[in-house]
C-alpha cells in the first residue's frame, strides 16, 4: 500500500491580545519561549519529527520576526521537495487580509492545489505540546471521516477557553456536538469534573478540506473561522471524529509529560507554563533526546556563573538558564533566562522569565516577572514586589500578580 502523501498547514497569523505587551511588537507564535525557542517551535517539531516534509506557516500580524526566524531556522533539503515555509497574506482573492483561520486556508489554497496532497494536517502555531501526527493520521483514515479532531481532558472551570467535543455514546468516536468556548459545558461521563478539549489540531481528506473552506467563503454567517464555523459545519453532517490525546504514544515520553498541552494564550498561562518546566519531575520534559524541540542555534558561549570582584558567591538553583548568559555573584531561583541575560553582582532573581538580552544591575531585584527583550533593570531597582507601584511605572501586572515589563524599558 502506498503510503499518502500529507501536507502540513501552521495557522500563525493571531494577534495575541491577551499576551499584550509580549506581542506589542511581534506575533503570538513568535513570542520566546523556555529560553531560546519561540512557540511556533512546538507545532513545526511535532510535524517534522511525525514525519511531514512540506510545511507552510500562514502569517499575518506584525510577522517580520516570525517569517525571520522560519526562513533562518526551519531549512530542509530542496532536493528531497521538503520545505518548511512562511507564506504571508497575498490578497490573491482581492484587496483583503485573512478574516480568520478558515480564510486563511481559503486564500492560500493554491499551496494545497500545488502540492496535490491526500491528506492535510491543520495545527495551531501556540501550544506547548508533543505529539505524534502519525498515529493520529492513521485513526483518520481508519475513521474514513471527514474530518478528526484532536481531544485532550482539561479541567471543567477551563472549558470556557476552549472548543470542547461531545462524542455519541453508541458510536466510538463520533463527534455528536462541538461547543466553542461555552461557559457552562457539561463534564464527562466517566470524570465530571473533566471536558474533552479542542487542541486546535485537525487532519482532513485534502479534497474534503478545500470544499470545505470554499462552502464557508461563499457564506454571509459565517466567521470563517475553523473552530467556530468549519468543524460545527462537520460535526452537524455527522462527518467529525475525535482522536483522543491519550492514545498518542511519543517516544521518550514520562507518564508525567506525556499528555501535556498547554493553551498559553494569557501572561498567566505563560507564566504558568514555564514553572512547569523547571521542577525537578517537570510536567513537560525539554529533555526528551527522542522528540527534540528543534529551534534556532545561535553562536553564542556557554552560559556562566561566576563570583563577584569581592569574591562573593552567587546561587542559582531549580531554573533554565540559555546561551551567552552571565550571572555574577547573583542569586537565580525558580527562573527561565533567555539568551545573552546579564545578571550584576548582588542581583536577586526569583520566580521570573527573562528574554534575550535583558541586563539586571548590581543589587537589583525581580520577582515573579516577566522582563521583554532588551529590559534594563537598574542598579539597586526592583520589579515585582509592589503590584500598585508596578502599574503606576507602566507595567503590566495580572489579576495573579504577574508583573510583565515590555521590550527595551528601563527600570529604575
Amino acid at each position: 500500500m502506498v503510503a499518502p502523501k500529507v501536507f502540513g498547514i501552521v495557522l500563525a497569523g493571531g494577534e495575541g491580545k491577551r499576551l499584550m505587551p509580549l506581542t506589542k511588537d511581534r506575533a503570538k507564535p513568535s513570542v520566546p519561549f523556555a529560553g531560546h525557542y519561540r512557540l511556533i517551535d512546538f507545532a513545526i517539531s511535532n510535524l517534522i519529527n511525525s514525519g511531514l516534509r512540506q510545511i507552510v506557516c500562514l502569517t499575518q500580524y506584525k510577522s517580520h520576526s516570525l517569517d525571520r526566524h522560519i526562513s533562518q531556522t526551519w531549512r530542509l533539503s530542496g532536493m528531497l521537495n521538503a520545505y518548511v515555509a512562511s507564506a504571508p497574506a497575498q490578497q490573491r482573492l482581492g484587496k483583503r487580509w485573512f478574516a480568520g483561520s478558515a480564510d486563511a486556508i481559503y486564500q492560500s489554497l493554491n499551496l494545497i492545489r500545488d502540492e496535490k496532497p491526500d491528506i492535510v494536517v491543520v495545527v495551531g502555531a501556540d501550544h506547548v505540546y508533543r505529539m505524534d501526527f502519525q498515529q493520529m493520521i492513521d485513526a483518520h483514515m481508519a475513521s474514513g471521516a471527514g474530518v478528526t479532531v484532536a481531544g485532550i481532558r482539561q479541567p471543567r472551570e477551563l472549558a470556557h477557553q476552549f472548543g470542547v467535543i461531545q462524542t455519541h455514546p453508541d458510536t466510538k468516536g463520533k463527534i455528536a456536538r462541538f461547543l466553542e468556548k461555552p461557559e457552562d459545558a457539561p463534564g464527562l461521563a466517566d470524570s465530571p469534573e473533566e471536558v474533552l478539549a479542542s487542541m486546535g489540531n485537525y487532519v482532513f481528506d485534502a479534497s474534503v478540506l478545500m470544499q470545505a473552506v470554499i462552502e464557508d467563503a461563499e457564506s454571509d454567517e459565517s466567521d470563517h473561522d475553523m473552530g467556530g464555523d468549519v468543524i460545527p459545519a462537520f460535526v452537524e453532517r455527522g462527518e467529525a471524529y475525535v482522536y483522543d490525546m491519550s492514545r498518542n504514544d511519543v517516544p521518550g515520553a514520562t507518564d508525567r509529560d506525556r499528555t501535556y498541552w498547554r493553551d498559553v494564550g494569557t501572561i498567566d498561562s505563560f507564566y504558568d507554563s514555564h514553572i512547569d518546566l523547571i521542577a525537578t519531575d517537570p510536567a513537560f520534559n525539554l529533555f526528551n533526546a527522542d522528540w527534540p524541540i528543534y529551534t534556532q542555534q545561535w553562536n553564542l558561549p556557554p552560559a556562566k556563573f561566576t563570583t563577584d570582584a569581592s569574591g562573593r558567591t552567587g546561587d542559582m538553583t531549580g531554573s533554565l538558564v540559555s546561551l551567552g548568559t552571565l550571572v555574577e555573584g547573583a542569586k537565580v531561583r525558580g527562573s527561565v533566562l533567555g539568551q545573552s541575560v546579564r545578571v550584576h553582582p548582588g542581583a536577586d532573581i526569583s520566580d521570573s522569565i527573562l528574554f534575550e538580552k535583558v541586563t539586571v544591575g548590581e543589587d537589583a531585584r525581580v520577582h515573579r516577572a516577566i522582563l521583554d527583550k532588551g529590559v534594563i533593570v537598574a542598579p539597586g531597582a526592583d520589579v515585582g514586589f509592589d503590584a500598585e507601584r508596578d502599574r503606576a511605572r507602566g507595567f503590566t501586572v495580572t489579576a495573579s500578580g504577574i508583573t510583565v515589563v515590555a521590550k527595551g524599558l528601563v527600570v529604575a
